[in-house]
């Protein structure tokens, strides 16, 4: 039998997984998808991925690989997959790709976001999809402070679990804070008026791309911009945490919730 290699792209909502890797202590979204798997194809087979997001973390374009003798086309695969998978878990396309594509090593960079909702009124219904902050943040401020970790850097002040196996060197190719009206159908406003760019807006994002991230690393970055948004710290100072490379010089570990794995690049 020939075997193939198929690459899954996965969106998914993190709230009730203890994260995707395989975990003793809750359902993760690897065991969903290896035994939806097993399902389609009636063979047992192991999944890898791109991220191993933790616990809460959720996903628009996860990317995962996994070999077959299954002659099933990719089309078929895509549906069949999704209808032994949980409501929670959504299969938004499926490749056969080259034998050596990995997709875990493969990957040249990945795009997070993390989204804040900046109110001191909360949405009850939100709450597992963003990160409630409701004191007033700059968001000017923060997107400063986040261009000092543009480039090459040692970013183990950003670990929470230093040291580790390899190295805690990263490429940071893009950092962008900025206010956004992203869910204009939950405000009160009948004609949906805010503008995206408006000072008013209640939530900011921030979107980091990098070469590979540490555990935990973008949502300590989060954390200490925080520290910035609220006036406690000069933008100037993420550049001290960085030289300073210890992990209790940053800011607080931001929420799970509120972090998305939007996308996975691999060379063409």
């Amino acid at each position: 039998m020939v075997m193939r290699n198929i690459k899954l792209t996965l969106a998914y909502d993190g709230s009730e997984y203890a994260g995707w890797q395989v975990q003793p202590n809750g359902v993760s979204v690897q065991s969903c998808v290896e035994a939806a798997i097993e399902k389609l194809t009636q063979q047992k087979t192991g999944v890898l991925v791109a991220g191993r997001t933790d616990a809460g973390v959720h996903a628009l374009g996860q990317v995962a690989s996994f070999q077959t003798e299954s002659k099933i086309p990719c089309k078929n695969i895509q549906s069949g997959l999704q209808r032994f998978l949980p409501d929670s878990i959504c299969v938004r396309e499926v490749e056969e790709v080259a034998a050596d594509f990995h997709a875990t090593y493969s990957a040249v960079q990945k795009r997070y976001r993390y989204v804040i909702h900046n109110s001191s009124v909360p949405y009850p219904f939100l709450k597992r999809y963003v990160c409630e902050f409701g004191r007033p943040l700059d968001a000017e401020q923060m997107h400063l402070g986040g261009q000092y970790l543009l480039g090459k850097h040692d970013f183990r002040c950003f670990e929470s679990h230093f040291p580790n196996k390899a190295t805690s060197v990263r490429t940071v190719k893009e950092l962008t804070v900025q206010r956004t009206s992203v869910w204009p159908v939950w405000g009160a406003d009948p004609g949906l008026s805010q503008s995206a760019a408006s000072s008013s807006a209640e939530f900011i994002t921030v979107d980091i791309v990098a070469d590979g991230f540490l555990y935990n690393m973008v949502r300590a970055i989060v954390g200490t911009l925080f520290e910035v948004g609220v006036g406690r710290w000069a933008p100037e100072k993420v550049r001290e945490i960085v030289e300073a490379m210890d992990r209790s010089q940053a800011g607080a570990t931001a929420p799970a919730s509120g972090l998305y794995l939007v996308q996975v690049d691999y060379d063409a």
